[in-house]
């Protein structure tokens, strides 16, 4: 978050003097900008942005602009983001406005983890289970979709407009550049291994066809609907790529071990030393999950199980919690709350599912208002049925109705055998929620780009890539500190190459869709080039260094993908504040 804070405030500092510059020359070229007839010198930026002009005009002409102008006043997010800016805040006050809008950026970072982690990933972990998927197509599907929710619905979000799915591609291409050389490295750093062969040039390769793929529709300057199903259609041939090397490898690993396992027969059975650490590690976390139970049985009443399910603290940890932890917690307990009323979530770890009778009734009549007010930004849940009856209304009736139902047929103790239906509607709401919270995002950043004269590329593979990866990079780390470096650097591939087939696959049909034509994905000036250049150049280091050292990774190398990727963090900057020209 410091990070985030210094490079933003360093770029307000630069930037800052140079619009005030500009500022004179623009006003006598654009005149009354807002009118019909524009002067024929008056150019947009490349993407036909006209909000992007609203930092020329002198701070009394800027509200009246932006009030008249629709690009000003199209975001996806429920903030009107320019007009609160320009309108409802006097000019002298602009910078305070944009260490709130920093400010209202990061919590909003926070919480789109906390929706992916806590809310989405559970039920994509019930419905995993419900289907019996194995742990590899469920890691390649469902696991890489709960991973990269923040990823892929912010690119979505960014897709759904022309002047801002440069943050898109800024985001995706800036998201893999900073796992493949900072997590990567800082992998290798902290835990040098032997990294297996066969997955890591699976990966390599499928993901530096992505790359290549999305680099040529970008010189294209458009994606067609064939292109952008290939895209998924990429995706699916990965997904049984690693299906089927996964068999293979497990076959041949059992004709190994058939030997060795009836030489073991003879001599008698012993336990391997990983089996008698699985089980002792279970038996603790058996130990420490009954340690706080009751030790007589006590039932507890509907109003107990309804206040104690909205309660996102757990009082018996709470002692035990650091003093930076527990603001922390403080910021996300009225989300939290929020999100408990509206979200079900069903664990297969718990006995009873995470069954609260009182609580999922309600989320019942909750989940599906959610859908239709956060979907398209509220337009269809305010729609009027023949002019008259809200579809909200009816959304509440319908979920009052089949909420009873639920209520006098079920009980406290026992879940009902439909209970798995409501991991299908915490994944839709949970869903919906993350994609509310990624166009608010976007909107931000496209403001904070309005405002700093900073292009969408430069915001995406910053800001936006560092926000959504940086949960990432810590929980990766932390597995290769536990010891399973080989299951972080897989994490690390996996991931990325799901975000850039679904995030520009998925989000170019769902514009294809709106606007029935073709996505039109015009590079913003020399650093989306840059910026390609310099993802595609690491690809090939790890896909021609790694095997030259035998499929180690070590410190060295480690410290050579950190240096990349600050010397290409300090070439981006300068190629957008046009000190290197190319």
């Amino acid at each position: 978050m410091r990070v985030l804070l210094l490079v933003l405030f360093c770029t307000v500092a630069l930037q800052w003097d140079r619009v005030s510059c500009q500022k004179s020359v623009y006003l006598v070229a654009l005149g009354n900008v807002w009118s019909s007839d524009r002067p024929a010198g008056v150019t947009l930026n490349s993407n036909g942005d006209e909000c992007d002009v609203v930092m020329n005009l002198s701070a009394s002409q800027r509200c009246e602009f932006v009030k008249n102008t629709p690009d000003c006043a199209s975001d996806e997010g429920f903030i009107k983001y320019p007009w609160v800016t320009f309108c409802l805040f006097p000019p002298n006050l602009l910078p305070l406005v944009i260490t709130l809008y920093v400010i209202w950026l990061s919590v909003l970072f926070l919480i789109l983890g906390l929706i992916a982690s806590d809310f989405f990933c559970p039920n994509l972990s019930a419905i995993s289970s419900s289907l019996r998927l194995t742990h590899n197509v469920a890691g390649v599907t469902f696991l890489a979709l709960g991973n990269g929710a923040p990823d892929v619905f912010s690119a979505m979000a960014a897709f759904s407009r022309p002047q801002t799915a440069g943050l898109a591609i800024g985001a995706l291409f800036g998201a893999g550049i900073f796992v493949t050389t900072v997590v990567a490295g800082s992998i290798a750093l902290i835990k040098p291994f032997t990294v297996a062969s066969r997955p890591f040039l699976r990966d390599v390769i499928f993901y530096m066809a992505a790359v290549f793929w999305t680099f040529n529709i970008l010189y294209k300057g458009h994606i067609s609907m064939g292109e952008a199903v290939g895209y998924l259609g990429l995706y699916i041939a990965y997904v049984l790529t690693v299906i089927v090397s996964a068999y293979v490898y497990n076959r041949q690993k059992h004709q190994l071990n058939e030997p060795a396992q009836s030489s073991g027969r003879e001599h008698g059975e012993i336990l391997p030393p990983e089996s008698y650490r699985e089980t002792q590690s279970g038996s603790i976390q058996a130990h420490d999950g009954v340690e706080y139970e009751p030790l007589l049985p006590y039932n507890h009443s509907t109003a107990q199980i309804f206040l104690n399910a909205i309660n996102p603290v757990d009082s018996r940890t709470w002692r035990r919690l650091h003093w930076s932890a527990r603001v922390l917690k403080v910021i996300k307990v009225p989300v939290e709350v929020l999100l408990l009323l509206t979200v079900p979530v069903v664990d297969t770890d718990k006995e009873d599912h995470n069954w609260k009778r009182p609580l999922n009734c309600l989320q019942i009549i909750t989940g599906p208002l959610v859908c239709v007010l956060t979907f398209q930004s509220g337009k269809y849940g305010l729609y009027l049925i023949e002019g008259e009856f809200p579809v909200w209304v009816l959304t509440v009736c319908i979920g009052v109705f089949l909420s009873a139902i639920v209520f006098f047929t079920t009980t406290n103790n026992h879940p009902p055998r439909y209970h798995f239906l409501y991991s299908l509607l915490g994944f839709v709401v949970s869903a919906l929620w993350i994609s509310t919270v990624a166009s608010e995002i976007v909107s931000v950043l496209h403001l904070l780009g309005i405002v700093l004269r900073l292009s969408n590329t430069v915001l995406g593979l910053t800001l936006l890539a560092w926000g959504n990866s940086i949960g990432d990079c810590f929980a990766d780390i932390t597995i290769a500190r536990q010891g399973y470096p080989r299951m972080a650097i897989s994490a690390c591939f996996g991931g990325i190459i799901f975000n850039m087939l679904f995030g520009v696959g998925l989000g170019s049909l769902l514009q294809m869709f709106q606007n029935n034509n073709v996505v039109t994905l015009e590079p913003e000036g020399v650093l989306c080039w840059v910026l390609s250049g310099a993802l595609g150049l690491s690809l090939v280091f790890s896909f021609i260094l790694v095997p030259l050292q035998c499929f180690h990774l070590n410190r060295v190398y480690g410290i050579f993908l950190l240096i990349f990727y600050v010397v290409f963090l300090i070439v981006a900057l300068l190629t957008e504040f046009r000190i290197i020209q190319f």
